[in-house]
């Protein structure tokens, strides 16, 4: 075998394991948000708990990511050019930031309701309504929004040597600046939140030495919920951290374009994207509360097929009758 077939052979097989790859996290992602949506919503709790509209929320950025970006981002790394045209470059990449950007920030809101709500629990009761975290959502993606439009003109489609490719378009000082924007807005600043209102809040948790409300059911379910929402803040983090190191390192460091940096980048962006299919995991790993609905729901699916069965025998019946009568 010659050196030409061999990379052939190699390629062929990265190709096989990333389309792997990308069609896992799209399965899992769109079954798993689907999921904790139709639990939400069954839940009948999304007018009372502000931590459900937060968690919806999430996981509506979730799919959409999963739904809009993952499909035609796998065909960069398995086709040799971008067939979906112009428009399709543009948006893909928007809603890649404009989602990044809305759950980092709803990571950010639920972390600072949380801190409130354990910490100043009757303090805050009047600021912790639905209605205060609708119009918090609504910041979020008025604010996501904001910070990802740039991004619209940031990707283009070009065709280089006959090749059509969707690229960044922008020269490299202001492709500097956009990118270390989105670093300190889309990641640094959020992640020291987090870990500020989290450190305080587990500190009061495991500090506070009442024992009538240690003892209370109403602490027990606090530290529950703080425990899923900081796991699921905690692999956000470490889902995205190798995203912008890579960008980070391309600028500032060293970071020749060979097969290895290749194969970096190709896994840094399925690192971000897995995290979109990872919460309902957690949800079903950590929170009793959302196994019970996954299997509600699960069987009510189950119940509407054996009715429909039910219904196709009985109509079957019915035109046998029919036709033996005639």
């Amino acid at each position: 075998m010659n050196l030409s077939s061999l990379n052939f052979s190699v390629w062929k097989t990265e190709q096989v394991v990333i389309s792997l790859g990308f069609s896992l996290i799209f399965l899992l992602g769109t079954v798993g948000n689907s999921l904790v949506l139709a639990v939400l919503f069954r839940n009948g709790q999304m007018n009372t708990k502000t931590t459900n509209l937060f968690i919806f929320n999430l996981g509506i950025a979730d799919l959409c990511f999963i739904v809009f970006c993952v499909p035609f981002q796998a065909t960069i790394y398995t086709m040799d050019e971008w067939v979906f045209g112009p428009v399709v470059c543009k948006v893909v990449h928007f809603i890649i930031f404009l989602t990044m950007y809305a759950s980092i920030f709803t990571l950010t809101a639920v972390s600072l309701d949380r801190y409130l709500a354990i910490c100043y629990p009757l303090r805050s009761r009047e600021m912790r309504t639905p209605k205060n975290a609708l119009t918090s959502i609504g910041l979020v993606w008025a604010l996501a929004l904001l910070f990802s439009a740039p991004y619209l003109s940031y990707f283009a489609q070009m065709d280089l040597d006959g090749t059509v490719v969707c690229i960044p378009v922008w020269e490299s000082k202001p492709r500097i600046i956009m990118d270390v924007c989105t670093f300190f807005l889309g990641y640094l600043i959020p992640v020291l939140v987090l870990s500020l209102t989290y450190a305080r809040t587990i500190r009061y948790l495991w500090t506070s030495v009442d024992p009538v409300k240690d003892m209370s059911e109403s602490r027990r379910s606090k530290k529950k919920v703080t425990k899923l929402i900081i796991i699921v803040a905690a692999l956000f983090c470490l889902c995205w951290l190798p995203h912008h190191l890579v960008i980070l390192c391309m600028w500032f460091g060293s970071f020749p374009l060979n097969h290895a940096t290749y194969v970096l980048r190709i896994l840094s962006h399925l690192g971000a994207y897995t995290n979109s299919c990872l919460n309902p995991i957690v949800y079903a790993l950590v929170s009793k509360h959302f196994r019970k609905g996954f299997r509600n729901v699960f069987s009510c699916l189950q119940k509407r097929k054996e009715v429909n069965k039910v219904h196709v025998v009985q109509a079957v019946n019915t035109g046998s009758s029919v036709e033996m009568s005639n």
